[in-house]
């Protein structure tokens, strides 16, 4: 499938004929949200809470291979592939700092993952993957990169771990072009590979802004799900066992004023304002990401802050804070053999480069064999 809008219907690409498509979309969606439910009974993570069509989980802090894998340890020595997965709007500016930071290369003796998936949104113009394979050159490679313009997902893996990656393949999908701001793309970019016989898929997505678009952006969800790898579509070929969306999905946080948010932040009451996030009333109605699993909001929203600080807006447009910076994942895995944990999830609140916050998770998986 093309985007949403072809050059063909160039002509037509007015609010009136977006809304028209927008609302016979609508009319499908039950059918489409139904086809995205696996036949899954799967993820068998410890402490789930059931969040309608999204699995809320209490990430579990400690992971067994912390003290005993490191940058100089072989990634082959352990059965499990754990996975540090980050996204960040970088809002058109790029500082090579915050990059290090992110990518957790500054300190040598953290830990080595098997992958570590980096999607970022409204990059700026310049070769950002040139920067992280700098940065990361001393104990990664890179395996793969997805790219549209601003919108870029790449995956990294430990060096000599190419040996462990097979059948990589790209996709990428296209949303309405430029989103309002010129090479400011929104869509997905995809990474599907065969590591250490897992199949895996990765989606970075920067979705549509504005509180008011819920439709839109659910919309959007159930396309790029459908859309991404279609054309290679292999009836023959072993399913994906494991998907992860990351991004700027933009859901905000909806019947509450900014002021009042601000004050059960403050509070650190997030349980308040979960109730009141975008993101999981949609689940819970079954319209988006049935079957997924999400950590726990329990770090502050990621957006919109002020460039260079830790403050909230402060603009004339005084914006609600959201958690608009996501990272959910699927485990489809019809034999029952593999275990997904989930040990972090959270932001970083010490990048100050943009105004939204990086999120970070890291998610080990294991079979039971």
């Amino acid at each position: 499938m093309g985007n949403l809008i072809s050059s063909s219907s160039s002509d037509h690409a007015g609010k009136g004929y977006r809304n028209e498509r927008w609302r016979t979309w609508k009319k499908n969606s039950k059918v489409l949200s139904n086809k995205d439910k696996p036949n899954n009974k799967s993820s068998s993570s410890s402490g789930l809470q059931s969040h309608g069509g999204i699995k809320t989980i209490k990430p579990r802090n400690f992971c067994n291979d912390d003290e005993l894998r490191t940058t100089t340890d072989d990634s082959s020595s352990s059965d499990d592939i754990c996975i540090c997965v980050v996204t960040w709007n970088m809002n058109g500016k790029v500082c090579e700092e915050d990059l290090v930071e992110i990518v957790g290369n500054r300190n040598r003796n953290r830990r080595q993952f098997d992958l570590l998936v980096v999607g970022l949104q409204e990059v700026p113009r310049l070769n950002v993957s040139q920067l992280l394979q700098a940065t990361l050159l001393q104990s990664y490679m890179l395996l793969g990169e997805a790219i549209m313009q601003s919108l870029q997902l790449y995956v990294f893996g430990p060096k000599g771990s190419d040996s462990f990656t097979k059948e990589l393949k790209v996709d990428k999908y296209a949303v309405r072009g430029c989103g309002g701001v010129i090479g400011r793309k929104k869509g997905a970019v995809a990474i599907r590979l065969n590591y250490k016989s897992t199949q895996m898929m990765f989606v970075s997505c920067h979705l549509s802004a504005h509180t008011k678009k819920v439709e839109e952006r659910n919309w959007e969800c159930r396309h790029i799900s459908h859309s991404l790898f279609s054309k290679i579509w292999n009836p023959y070929e072993r399913p994906t066992q494991i998907t992860v969306w990351l991004g700027d999905l933009n859901y905000r946080l909806q019947g509450i004023h900014s002021h009042s948010a601000r004050n059960l932040i403050h509070r650190d009451l997030h349980k308040v304002l979960r109730k009141k996030d975008q993101l999981l009333q949609e689940a819970e109605r079954g319209h988006i990401f049935e079957g997924y699993c999400e950590g726990t909001l329990a770090f502050k929203p990621t957006y919109k802050y002020n460039v260079g600080t830790n403050n909230y807006d402060t603009s004339h447009k005084v914006r609600v804070p959201s958690w608009t910076d996501r990272i959910l994942f699927k485990i489809e895995d019809m034999n029952h053999d593999m275990d997904a944990t989930l040990h972090s999830y959270e932001s970083m609140d010490d990048i100050y480069g943009s105004d939204h916050k990086p999120v970070k998770a890291h998610l080990c998986l294991r079979r039971r064999s």
